[in-house]
């Protein structure tokens, strides 16, 4: 969720900070044209967040004594105080970086979950956390930062109510369809999607190609790897957490929903063609919600032969929380631009996560190279409507693919993306093992159409059959999901006996 505030913003710094967003943009305009940034190789990193449970695996709103048994600042807070955030370092794509991040990970989890056990809790990697109930959205269950209680009371602010939580998804097998309808106090809604996020450092000259590939990945990308089937007792989407999250962080009442007024939780309305269209977006359409503002003048900074903090309109794109969302950081005094996926859930597994991020960076890249690009040949709202559809059904979606029409997502893994994946991890020098394993696995899912998300729904369905009640064939479901989780195995293989 970003670094913290200095102070609570006031309504006072709002037009203050307005002008120095618009600086900020001004200034990365001129460095886009003056050739500012660095970009030595093609970085990666990734983010996942956690679950904190305790011994009857509910939430576990130990975060900060974690934390401090942990002493590793590769972990953090995030919003709500049964979540962590764990941050690997960034390396490079080529060679055996996937065989080594997926070590990496698991050294990580296994220090998160020793600290953990010091506290009667451990780590639950989920897209949402089953368990969860109403009585933890309670606003005392944010996590302590300053940056939280502000971005809460300012999305209520904006809003003027409370925040309305309508779902409905795809009925278990032999099973009516459920209904979720629920008003929250707090954003802690949010806090409910725990999510992997992949970074790619890219040419500010590539950034658009990359950006659009990335789009037109969306909808497959969660199909393949949907894992929030559970919210609040309801079987609702196969990936709850796309409407969860633009519900729980909507600050627009009916009214200007009406208007046609965008969500913060954005997909995008056009292919672009530079990084500069999405944040003059960003700032042309969404007032700023934690206005603070720093003594550096951008301008003058880059004039000096610094490298710009443009601290302001970082923070404003902090609070815009697209799928796919441009980066503007500075590493050791160089600028560089990333493109950040938010669209992929945590878990099942390490092997799981890294197979996703291949799949990812190597259909993406091919994609952006591509002689006549695909989002030249569909349009933006079809990209948008297969992420919805990914989301909603999972293997059972239909998704739209140029020059194919509608198809299922495993089938279109099978026959046009796994090819072109293997393609973009080649041109990237990634090793010949590290490509095989982890492309092995998105194919061995496709074949036998098991994502975290049909598992989960598939065991429910299996306890129900033995008398189990809603809460107690949850309990039943991630007691198992945790067991398997913790032997690595690649959730294809999870067989649904205990």
């Amino acid at each position: 969720m970003g670094t913290d505030l200095s102070a609570h913003p006031g309504r006072l710094d709002r037009g203050r900070y307005r002008r120095k967003v618009q600086r900020c943009l001004d200034t990365l305009a001129r460095m886009l044209t003056d050739g500012s940034f660095s970009f030595p190789r093609k970085n990666i990193g990734l983010e996942v967040e956690l679950n904190l449970v305790d011994g009857q695996l509910r939430p576990s709103m130990t975060n900060s004594v974690v934390l401090e048994a942990l002493d590793d600042a590769s972990f953090t807070t995030e919003l709500g105080q049964h979540n962590l955030e764990l941050n690997v370092p960034p390396r490079p794509l080529a060679g055996d970086s996937a065989l080594r991040l997926e070590e990496d990970l698991h050294s990580y989890l296994a220090k998160a979950q020793a600290s953990a056990a010091h506290t009667g809790s451990s780590v639950a990697m989920i897209g949402i956390l089953p368990t969860l109930g109403a009585e933890h959205f309670d606003q005392k269950w944010l996590s302590h930062k300053t940056r939280y209680s502000s971005l809460n009371d300012e999305i209520f602010a904006a809003r003027g109510e409370r925040i309305a939580l309508a779902l409905d998804g795809p009925a278990l097998p032999g099973a009516q369809p459920e209904r979720l309808r629920h008003y929250a106090e707090s954003i802690l809604p949010e806090a409910a999607c725990t999510s992997v996020q992949l970074h790619l450092q890219v040419a500010p000259e590539e950034f658009a190609a990359h950006w659009n590939a990335a789009q037109c990945l969306a909808g497959v990308q969660i199909a393949l790897a949907s894992n929030s089937p559970f919210l609040l007792g309801k079987a609702l989407w196969h990936e709850t957490r796309i409407p969860l999250f633009q519900q729980a962080t909507d600050t627009r009442p009916e009214e200007l929903k009406n208007q046609g007024v965008r969500p913060r939780v954005w997909f995008g309305e056009r292919w672009i063609t530079s990084i500069f269209d999405l944040f003059e977006e960003n700032v042309r359409y969404f007032p700023g919600l934690l206005p603070e503002t720093d003594l550096e003048d951008p301008i003058e900074a880059l004039e000096s032969g610094q490298a710009p903090k443009l601290s302001e309109l970082r923070l404003h794109n902090g609070t815009i929380w697209r799928w796919n969302r441009p980066v503007y950081d500075v590493v050791d005094g160089l600028p560089h631009l990333r493109i950040e996926n938010r669209v992929l859930p945590a878990g099942p597994t390490v092997a799981d996560i890294v197979a996703n991020a291949a799949f990812f960076y190597g259909a993406q890249r091919a994609l952006a190279e591509q002689d006549r690009p695909v989002w030249s040949q569909m349009s933006f709202q079809a990209a948008e409507e297969n992420l919805h559809e990914g989301a909603r059904k999972g293997f059972d979606a239909q998704l739209y693919w140029p020059g194919i029409g509608w198809i299922p997502p495993d089938e279109l893994a099978l026959r046009v993306l796994l090819p072109l994946a293997h393609e973009g991890l080649r041109r990237s020098d990634v090793s010949d093992e590290a490509r095989v394993r982890y492309l092995g696995i998105i194919e061995r899912r496709c074949l036998a159409r098991r994502s975290g998300a049909a598992w989960q729904r598939d065991y429910v369905l299996r306890a129900h059959e033995r008398g189990a009640d809603r809460e107690t064939a949850l309990n039943w479901m991630l007691r198992r999901y945790l067991e398997l989780s913790e032997t690595g195995e690649p959730v294809h293989t999870w067989s649904l006996d205990d």
